[in-house]
Protein backbone atom coordinates (compact mmCIF):
# COMPACT_ATOMS: atom_id res chain seq x y z
CA UNK A 1 0.00 0.00 0.00
CA UNK A 2 1.38 3.28 -1.20
CA UNK A 3 0.26 6.66 -0.78
CA UNK A 4 -0.81 8.71 -3.30
CA UNK A 5 -0.48 12.44 -4.71
CA UNK A 6 -2.21 13.82 -8.12
CA UNK A 7 0.19 15.78 -10.15
CA UNK A 8 -1.14 16.34 -13.64
CA UNK A 9 1.37 17.32 -15.48
CA UNK A 10 1.05 21.21 -17.30
CA UNK A 11 1.55 19.42 -20.20
CA UNK A 12 -1.62 17.68 -20.30
CA UNK A 13 -3.71 20.54 -19.21
CA UNK A 14 -2.04 22.50 -22.28
CA UNK A 15 -3.24 19.86 -24.61
CA UNK A 16 -6.52 19.81 -22.92
CA UNK A 17 -6.72 23.40 -23.66
CA UNK A 18 -5.61 23.10 -27.12
CA UNK A 19 -8.20 20.01 -28.51
CA UNK A 20 -10.82 22.09 -26.94
CA UNK A 21 -10.08 24.80 -29.28
CA UNK A 22 -9.72 22.73 -32.31
CA UNK A 23 -13.39 21.48 -31.24
CA UNK A 24 -15.10 20.54 -34.50
CA UNK A 25 -18.52 21.09 -33.81
CA UNK A 26 -21.83 19.33 -35.21
CA UNK A 27 -24.70 21.43 -36.44
CA UNK A 28 -27.59 22.07 -34.25
CA UNK A 29 -30.31 19.49 -33.27
CA UNK A 30 -33.24 19.87 -35.54
CA UNK A 31 -35.77 20.09 -32.19
CA UNK A 32 -35.26 22.29 -29.07
CA UNK A 33 -34.55 21.61 -26.27
CA UNK A 34 -32.43 18.19 -24.74
CA UNK A 35 -34.85 15.52 -26.63
CA UNK A 36 -31.23 14.63 -29.03
CA UNK A 37 -28.89 15.18 -26.34
CA UNK A 38 -27.22 17.95 -24.85
CA UNK A 39 -28.01 21.22 -27.39
CA UNK A 40 -25.14 22.83 -29.13
CA UNK A 41 -25.41 26.67 -27.52
CA UNK A 42 -25.57 24.54 -23.93
CA UNK A 43 -22.31 22.42 -24.94
CA UNK A 44 -20.28 25.33 -26.48
CA UNK A 45 -21.27 27.51 -23.30
CA UNK A 46 -19.85 24.88 -21.14
CA UNK A 47 -16.47 24.09 -23.02
CA UNK A 48 -15.56 28.14 -23.04
CA UNK A 49 -16.23 28.12 -19.33
CA UNK A 50 -14.09 24.65 -19.12
CA UNK A 51 -10.98 26.39 -21.37
CA UNK A 52 -11.24 29.93 -19.75
CA UNK A 53 -12.94 29.95 -16.21
CA UNK A 54 -12.17 25.97 -14.71
CA UNK A 55 -9.52 25.48 -12.66
CA UNK A 56 -8.10 21.58 -12.52
CA UNK A 57 -5.34 22.70 -9.99
CA UNK A 58 -8.17 24.05 -7.67
CA UNK A 59 -9.70 20.23 -7.93
CA UNK A 60 -6.30 18.72 -7.78
CA UNK A 61 -5.73 20.55 -4.46
CA UNK A 62 -9.07 19.14 -2.98
CA UNK A 63 -8.42 15.52 -3.67
CA UNK A 64 -4.26 16.25 -2.62
CA UNK A 65 -5.83 17.38 1.29
CA UNK A 66 -7.04 14.17 1.80
CA UNK A 67 -4.99 11.02 2.26
CA UNK A 68 -5.13 8.86 -0.86
CA UNK A 69 -3.31 5.57 -1.24
CA UNK A 70 -3.17 2.96 -4.21
CA UNK A 71 -2.58 -1.02 -3.52
CA UNK A 72 -3.17 -3.64 -5.64
CA UNK A 73 -6.33 -5.40 -5.60
CA UNK A 74 -7.10 -9.10 -7.59
CA UNK A 75 -10.66 -9.60 -6.31
CA UNK A 76 -9.82 -13.70 -6.09
CA UNK A 77 -8.18 -13.63 -9.77
CA UNK A 78 -5.50 -14.36 -11.42
CA UNK A 79 -4.13 -11.10 -12.25
CA UNK A 80 -4.27 -7.95 -9.56
CA UNK A 81 -5.10 -3.80 -10.04
CA UNK A 82 -3.97 -1.04 -8.39
CA UNK A 83 -6.70 0.75 -6.99
CA UNK A 84 -6.93 4.23 -6.06
CA UNK A 85 -8.47 5.38 -2.89
CA UNK A 86 -9.34 7.73 -0.25
CA UNK A 87 -8.72 6.57 3.21
CA UNK A 88 -10.10 9.53 5.66
CA UNK A 89 -9.95 8.54 8.98
CA UNK A 90 -12.18 10.37 11.78
CA UNK A 91 -10.80 12.26 14.89
CA UNK A 92 -13.35 10.63 17.05
CA UNK A 93 -12.92 7.46 18.85
CA UNK A 94 -14.82 4.74 18.04
CA UNK A 95 -15.89 6.30 14.32
CA UNK A 96 -17.47 3.59 12.15
CA UNK A 97 -15.73 1.91 8.96
CA UNK A 98 -17.58 2.99 6.03
CA UNK A 99 -16.94 2.10 2.28
CA UNK A 100 -18.57 4.34 -0.06
CA UNK A 101 -18.82 2.82 -3.93
CA UNK A 102 -19.61 5.31 -6.99
CA UNK A 103 -20.95 4.06 -10.23
CA UNK A 104 -21.21 5.70 -13.84
CA UNK A 105 -20.62 8.51 -14.74
CA UNK A 106 -19.42 9.74 -11.23
CA UNK A 107 -16.13 9.26 -9.51
CA UNK A 108 -14.62 9.88 -5.86
CA UNK A 109 -16.03 13.20 -6.69
CA UNK A 110 -19.51 12.56 -5.54
CA UNK A 111 -18.24 11.94 -2.06
CA UNK A 112 -16.02 15.21 -1.51
CA UNK A 113 -18.93 17.49 -0.45
CA UNK A 114 -20.10 14.96 2.84
CA UNK A 115 -15.92 14.20 3.77
CA UNK A 116 -16.35 16.75 6.34
CA UNK A 117 -19.76 16.02 7.31
CA UNK A 118 -19.62 12.29 7.72
CA UNK A 119 -16.09 12.01 9.68
CA UNK A 120 -16.46 15.50 11.80
CA UNK A 121 -20.53 15.44 12.59
CA UNK A 122 -21.89 17.23 15.53
CA UNK A 123 -22.57 14.14 17.19
CA UNK A 124 -19.22 11.65 17.69
CA UNK A 125 -21.40 8.51 17.93
CA UNK A 126 -22.20 9.77 13.56
CA UNK A 127 -18.58 10.06 13.23
CA UNK A 128 -17.09 7.07 10.51
CA UNK A 129 -13.56 6.60 8.81
CA UNK A 130 -14.03 6.30 5.20
CA UNK A 131 -12.65 4.45 2.63
CA UNK A 132 -13.68 5.90 -0.55
CA UNK A 133 -12.16 3.89 -3.83
CA UNK A 134 -12.27 4.47 -7.64
CA UNK A 135 -13.42 1.46 -9.42
CA UNK A 136 -11.06 -0.26 -11.87
CA UNK A 137 -10.98 1.13 -14.98
CA UNK A 138 -12.06 4.63 -13.29
CA UNK A 139 -10.81 8.06 -11.79
CA UNK A 140 -6.83 6.91 -11.04
CA UNK A 141 -7.11 3.09 -10.48
CA UNK A 142 -5.48 1.28 -13.16
CA UNK A 143 -7.33 -0.10 -16.18
CA UNK A 144 -7.86 -3.78 -15.92
CA UNK A 145 -5.53 -5.23 -18.41
CA UNK A 146 -7.96 -8.91 -18.92
CA UNK A 147 -11.50 -9.59 -18.54
CA UNK A 148 -13.66 -10.49 -15.89
CA UNK A 149 -13.44 -7.06 -13.39
CA UNK A 150 -17.50 -7.03 -12.99
CA UNK A 151 -19.54 -6.44 -10.30
CA UNK A 152 -19.36 -9.74 -8.01
CA UNK A 153 -15.25 -9.63 -8.16
CA UNK A 154 -15.13 -5.91 -7.33
CA UNK A 155 -16.75 -6.46 -4.03
CA UNK A 156 -14.50 -9.63 -3.28
CA UNK A 157 -11.59 -6.96 -4.15
CA UNK A 158 -13.04 -4.04 -1.72
CA UNK A 159 -13.45 -7.12 0.95
CA UNK A 160 -9.68 -7.27 0.19
CA UNK A 161 -9.24 -3.64 0.70
CA UNK A 162 -11.47 -3.16 3.98
CA UNK A 163 -9.14 -6.74 5.31
CA UNK A 164 -6.14 -4.67 4.31
CA UNK A 165 -6.71 -1.88 6.07
CA UNK A 166 -7.51 -3.76 9.46
CA UNK A 167 -11.55 -3.58 9.36
CA UNK A 168 -12.83 -7.14 10.21
CA UNK A 169 -16.63 -4.69 10.74
CA UNK A 170 -17.43 -1.91 8.32
CA UNK A 171 -20.85 -1.07 6.80
CA UNK A 172 -20.73 -0.16 2.66
CA UNK A 173 -22.79 2.65 0.83
CA UNK A 174 -23.46 3.31 -2.61
CA UNK A 175 -25.53 4.21 -5.63
CA UNK A 176 -25.27 2.92 -9.18
CA UNK A 177 -22.97 0.54 -9.68
CA UNK A 178 -22.19 1.20 -6.01
CA UNK A 179 -25.25 0.25 -4.82
CA UNK A 180 -24.83 -3.51 -6.88
CA UNK A 181 -21.53 -3.91 -5.66
CA UNK A 182 -22.13 -2.88 -2.25
CA UNK A 183 -25.24 -4.97 -2.29
CA UNK A 184 -22.83 -8.05 -3.91
CA UNK A 185 -20.18 -7.43 -1.03
CA UNK A 186 -23.34 -7.63 1.51
CA UNK A 187 -24.35 -11.13 0.10
CA UNK A 188 -20.54 -12.16 -0.07
CA UNK A 189 -19.26 -11.29 3.27
CA UNK A 190 -21.83 -11.32 5.92
CA UNK A 191 -19.74 -11.85 8.78
CA UNK A 192 -18.11 -8.48 7.96
CA UNK A 193 -20.56 -6.15 6.70
CA UNK A 194 -22.86 -4.71 9.80
CA UNK A 195 -24.73 -3.30 7.04
CA UNK A 196 -25.43 -1.48 3.71
CA UNK A 197 -26.93 1.65 2.57
CA UNK A 198 -28.06 1.40 -1.16
CA UNK A 199 -29.70 4.86 -3.24
CA UNK A 200 -30.33 2.63 -6.07
CA UNK A 201 -31.79 -1.30 -4.86
CA UNK A 202 -32.42 -3.48 -7.36
CA UNK A 203 -34.36 -7.13 -7.44
CA UNK A 204 -36.39 -9.47 -9.66
CA UNK A 205 -39.01 -8.05 -11.94
CA UNK A 206 -41.58 -8.46 -10.82
CA UNK A 207 -40.92 -11.34 -7.92
CA UNK A 208 -42.40 -15.12 -7.81
CA UNK A 209 -45.09 -15.41 -6.57
CA UNK A 210 -47.89 -13.36 -4.50
CA UNK A 211 -47.19 -10.05 -3.70
CA UNK A 212 -49.27 -6.66 -2.09
CA UNK A 213 -51.40 -4.46 -5.12
CA UNK A 214 -49.13 -1.52 -5.95
CA UNK A 215 -50.06 1.61 -4.96
CA UNK A 216 -50.41 4.49 -7.59
CA UNK A 217 -46.99 5.99 -6.87
CA UNK A 218 -45.63 2.61 -7.37
CA UNK A 219 -47.04 2.15 -10.52
CA UNK A 220 -45.76 5.69 -11.70
CA UNK A 221 -42.35 5.08 -10.30
CA UNK A 222 -43.01 1.63 -12.92
CA UNK A 223 -44.06 3.47 -15.47
CA UNK A 224 -40.84 5.90 -15.04
CA UNK A 225 -38.96 2.83 -15.12
CA UNK A 226 -40.24 1.65 -18.61
CA UNK A 227 -39.68 4.81 -19.96
CA UNK A 228 -36.23 4.82 -19.20
CA UNK A 229 -35.42 1.35 -20.79
CA UNK A 230 -37.27 2.42 -23.82
CA UNK A 231 -35.81 6.21 -24.37
CA UNK A 232 -32.98 6.98 -22.52
CA UNK A 233 -30.87 3.79 -21.92
CA UNK A 234 -29.15 3.77 -25.43
CA UNK A 235 -25.53 4.78 -23.31
CA UNK A 236 -25.76 1.62 -21.92
CA UNK A 237 -26.53 -0.69 -24.64
CA UNK A 238 -23.42 1.27 -26.35
CA UNK A 239 -21.79 -0.02 -23.31
CA UNK A 240 -22.45 -3.01 -22.82
CA UNK A 241 -21.97 -3.95 -26.59
CA UNK A 242 -18.97 -2.35 -27.85
CA UNK A 243 -17.32 -0.04 -25.36
CA UNK A 244 -13.91 0.02 -27.37
CA UNK A 245 -15.71 1.54 -30.23
CA UNK A 246 -17.38 4.21 -28.04
CA UNK A 247 -13.55 4.55 -26.34
CA UNK A 248 -12.27 5.60 -29.60
CA UNK A 249 -13.72 8.99 -29.31
CA UNK A 250 -13.95 9.75 -25.62
CA UNK A 251 -10.38 9.06 -25.53
CA UNK A 252 -9.37 11.91 -28.46
CA UNK A 253 -12.46 14.44 -28.12
CA UNK A 254 -12.71 15.87 -24.78
CA UNK A 255 -15.81 17.75 -25.69
CA UNK A 256 -16.99 14.26 -26.81
CA UNK A 257 -16.05 12.67 -23.50
CA UNK A 258 -17.80 15.95 -21.59
CA UNK A 259 -20.98 15.71 -22.97
CA UNK A 260 -21.16 11.90 -22.85
CA UNK A 261 -20.91 12.53 -19.15
CA UNK A 262 -23.02 16.06 -18.62
CA UNK A 263 -25.84 14.77 -20.16
CA UNK A 264 -26.38 12.06 -17.61
CA UNK A 265 -26.14 15.10 -15.10
CA UNK A 266 -28.96 16.66 -16.72
CA UNK A 267 -30.73 13.37 -17.40
CA UNK A 268 -30.89 11.95 -13.53
CA UNK A 269 -30.74 15.10 -11.41
CA UNK A 270 -33.81 16.94 -9.66
CA UNK A 271 -32.77 19.92 -11.50
CA UNK A 272 -36.20 21.18 -13.01
CA UNK A 273 -33.44 22.31 -15.74
CA UNK A 274 -30.17 22.58 -16.43
CA UNK A 275 -28.31 20.80 -14.00
CA UNK A 276 -25.97 23.45 -12.36
CA UNK A 277 -29.56 24.29 -10.60
CA UNK A 278 -28.68 21.27 -8.17
CA UNK A 279 -24.45 20.46 -8.96
CA UNK A 280 -22.22 23.26 -9.57
CA UNK A 281 -20.53 23.49 -13.18
CA UNK A 282 -17.01 23.26 -11.98
CA UNK A 283 -18.23 19.84 -9.71
CA UNK A 284 -19.54 18.43 -12.83
CA UNK A 285 -16.49 19.65 -14.78
CA UNK A 286 -13.92 18.08 -11.37
CA UNK A 287 -16.08 14.60 -12.59
CA UNK A 288 -15.63 15.16 -16.32
CA UNK A 289 -11.49 15.71 -15.41
CA UNK A 290 -11.58 12.38 -13.98
CA UNK A 291 -12.31 10.88 -16.95
CA UNK A 292 -10.21 13.06 -19.10
CA UNK A 293 -7.25 13.03 -17.46
CA UNK A 294 -6.38 9.15 -17.07
CA UNK A 295 -8.20 8.72 -20.34
CA UNK A 296 -10.92 6.08 -18.69
CA UNK A 297 -13.59 6.50 -21.34
CA UNK A 298 -13.70 2.75 -22.65
CA UNK A 299 -11.76 0.87 -19.29
CA UNK A 300 -15.22 2.75 -17.53
CA UNK A 301 -17.55 1.71 -20.00
CA UNK A 302 -16.07 -1.91 -20.27
CA UNK A 303 -18.19 -2.54 -16.79
CA UNK A 304 -21.25 -2.95 -18.44
CA UNK A 305 -19.66 -5.35 -21.18
CA UNK A 306 -18.46 -7.25 -17.98
CA UNK A 307 -21.63 -6.80 -15.94
CA UNK A 308 -24.75 -6.55 -17.87
CA UNK A 309 -24.87 -9.68 -19.37
CA UNK A 310 -24.32 -11.79 -16.32
CA UNK A 311 -26.17 -9.49 -13.77
CA UNK A 312 -26.71 -11.36 -10.53
CA UNK A 313 -29.61 -10.65 -8.20
CA UNK A 314 -28.64 -13.25 -5.17
CA UNK A 315 -30.32 -12.75 -1.72
CA UNK A 316 -28.64 -9.82 0.80
CA UNK A 317 -29.42 -10.91 4.27
CA UNK A 318 -27.30 -8.18 6.09
CA UNK A 319 -29.39 -5.50 7.33
CA UNK A 320 -30.48 -3.05 4.52
CA UNK A 321 -31.08 0.85 4.55
CA UNK A 322 -32.86 2.15 0.89
CA UNK A 323 -33.14 5.62 0.27
CA UNK A 324 -35.56 6.00 -3.07
CA UNK A 325 -35.12 9.64 -4.21
CA UNK A 326 -37.70 11.07 -6.71
CA UNK A 327 -35.64 11.44 -9.65
CA UNK A 328 -33.73 8.19 -9.36
CA UNK A 329 -33.44 6.23 -12.68
CA UNK A 330 -35.15 3.19 -10.78
CA UNK A 331 -37.56 2.95 -8.13
CA UNK A 332 -39.03 -0.56 -7.66
CA UNK A 333 -41.91 -1.59 -5.38
CA UNK A 334 -41.02 -2.13 -1.70
CA UNK A 335 -42.40 -5.91 -1.57
CA UNK A 336 -40.17 -6.55 -4.89
CA UNK A 337 -37.64 -5.59 -2.92
CA UNK A 338 -38.18 -6.93 0.16
CA UNK A 339 -37.61 -10.39 -1.58
CA UNK A 340 -34.35 -9.46 -1.89
CA UNK A 341 -32.93 -7.61 0.53
CA UNK A 342 -34.40 -9.73 3.88
CA UNK A 343 -34.01 -7.74 6.29
CA UNK A 344 -34.65 -3.76 5.80
CA UNK A 345 -34.09 -1.50 8.64
CA UNK A 346 -34.24 1.53 6.96
CA UNK A 347 -36.73 3.14 4.22
CA UNK A 348 -37.13 6.43 3.39
CA UNK A 349 -38.45 8.44 0.19
CA UNK A 350 -37.31 12.25 -0.16
CA UNK A 351 -38.92 14.72 -1.09
CA UNK A 352 -36.20 15.57 -3.07
CA UNK A 353 -32.78 14.60 -5.36
CA UNK A 354 -31.81 12.25 -8.16
CA UNK A 355 -29.23 9.99 -8.79
CA UNK A 356 -26.43 11.83 -7.67
CA UNK A 357 -27.33 12.66 -3.96
CA UNK A 358 -24.15 13.34 -2.47
CA UNK A 359 -23.81 15.92 -4.83
CA UNK A 360 -27.00 17.19 -4.85
CA UNK A 361 -28.87 16.93 -1.79
CA UNK A 362 -26.04 16.23 0.52
CA UNK A 363 -27.33 17.41 3.40
CA UNK A 364 -30.26 14.82 2.74
CA UNK A 365 -27.86 12.08 1.92
CA UNK A 366 -25.95 12.28 5.20
CA UNK A 367 -28.96 12.10 7.29
CA UNK A 368 -29.79 9.65 5.49
CA UNK A 369 -26.52 7.51 5.54
CA UNK A 370 -26.36 8.51 9.44
CA UNK A 371 -30.17 7.55 10.40
CA UNK A 372 -29.46 4.13 8.81
CA UNK A 373 -26.12 3.31 10.34
CA UNK A 374 -26.80 4.03 14.02
CA UNK A 375 -29.23 0.91 13.77
CA UNK A 376 -26.13 -1.21 13.18
CA UNK A 377 -22.66 0.22 14.16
Amino acid sequence: MREFRIDVPQADLDDLRDRLARTRWPEPATVEGWQQGVPLDYARELVEHWTTVYDWRRCEAELNALPQFTTPLDGGGDDSCQIHFLHVRSRHEGAFPLLLTHGWPGSVIEFLDVVEALTDPPDPRDAFHLVIPSLPGYGFSAKPSTSGWGVERIATAWAQLMDRLDYDRYGAQGGDWGAMITSALGTGMPDNVAGIHVTLPLAQRPPEGSVPPLTKAEEAALTDRRYFETHRSGYSAIQATRPQTLGYGLADSPVAQCMWVVEKFWDWTDSAGPPENVVPRDRMLDDVMLYWLPGTGASSARLYWESYRRRRLDPVEVPTGITLFPKELWRLPRSWLERRYTDIRHWSQPDVGGHFPSVEQPEIFVDEVRAFFRMVR
